[in-house]
């Protein structure tokens, strides 16, 4: 089955070939993409759970890195639109014979692909592989840069349990230096209207965080009883070169919710996390497993978002291919 067209009160309609990240889109575009999600979880619920919307249409997923929710919520997104999928594998490819990251996307590309999901460690690699390559480039995470579907599924998250972000008080919690996903949820939060406030130790914060429109605190205590919703990120140690913090013990003390924290915070708080998440270091078993927690919801929700994004860009080739004839 083919789901709705995007709902006529939009003032806009999606216009763009690639997703890259959530920086350069305005909150009209956002809300378009959290508009048709719901419309698929809608209609999940009714009990469809298979559409017309990519049939034909062949997506390519290119992880450069180890995944496991972000590349099989693609995989089933693109599945359940109908499309045919590709797996790739960096480690068992041709790279490991010298070929370039932009030779491997153009003959993955030369076999029929019309749209490919694109997880790299360098920043950037994703906007890059879009300037070479006529498919759709839909960016699964760069560097530390932007994961543009978890920004989006979190605010989606946090939509459909407080129906509108504008006024709500979101806290990111951890590594927020190393972290894409806290700079997508920035981009996404505050264009959206929430209060984003950034919490962490002084050396996991980039500097000049500020200039993105959040408050920065160091202490999560101080800004417990603020929050409506905390997203508690990983602390990425793959990505650290060096000591950002004594010991994870103390980190854990200092910046993890547990049972005496929650008792603290509002009754109704949210608790977010992306994952994979360390239990006992950014979150509790209790917490993590607890009624304020939405962590489940999140991976669902990953599913519609995903599925959105997907066929949203299969549309607006489609425009484009109809405009040029």
């Amino acid at each position: 089955m083919t789901a709705p067209p995007p709902n006529s009160a939009s003032p806009k309609r999606w216009t763009r070939r690639h997703l890259l990240g959530l920086q350069d889109l305005s909150a009209d575009e956002i809300t378009i993409i959290l508009d048709e999600a719901a419309r698929y979880k809608e209609q999940w619920n009714a009990g469809e759970t298979k559409f017309d919307d990519l049939r034909g249409i062949a997506v390519a997923n290119l992880f450069f890195e180890p995944s496991t929710r972000t590349k099989t919520s693609f995989s089933l997104a693109a599945k359940r639109l109908s499309a045919d999928t590709v797996d790739f594998t960096a480690s068992t490819s041709s790279l490991s014979k010298g070929e370039t990251f932009i030779d491997t996307a153009l003959n993955i590309q030369a076999m029929g692909v019309h749209q490919m999901v694109v997880r790299h460690s360098t920043s950037g690699a994703p906007e890059q592989l879009a300037r070479e390559v006529q498919c759709s480039i839909i960016n699964a995470g760069d560097g530390t840069h932007e994961h543009p579907t978890q920004g989006l599924l979190d605010i989606f998250t946090i939509r459909s349990k407080r129906q509108s972000l504008q006024g709500l008080t979101v806290a990111l919690v951890g590594d927020i230096k190393h972290s894409r996903v806290a700079r997508s949820n920035i981009w996404g939060l505050t264009k959206l209207g929430a209060k984003v406030i950034v919490c962490g130790p002084p050396t996991l914060m980039p500097v000049g965080i500020e200039d993105l429109g959040v408050e920065v605190a160091h202490r999560l205590d101080d800004v417990l009883e603020r929050c409506d919703c905390i997203n508690l990120l990983r602390v990425q140690f793959e990505r650290q070169r060096g000591a950002y913090f004594p010991s994870v013990r103390e980190y854990a003390h200092l910046y993890g919710m547990n049972g005496v924290r929650m008792k603290k915070a509002r009754p109704d708080v949210l608790i977010l996390a992306p994952g994979p998440i360390n239990r006992g270091v950014e979150i509790t078993p209790d917490v993590a497993d607890g009624k304020n927690s939405v962590i489940l919801d999140q991976v669902t929700n990953g599913l519609f978002i995903r599925m959105a994004c997907l066929a949203l860009l299969r549309r607006a080739t489609e425009v484009v291919r109809e405009e040029t004839r």
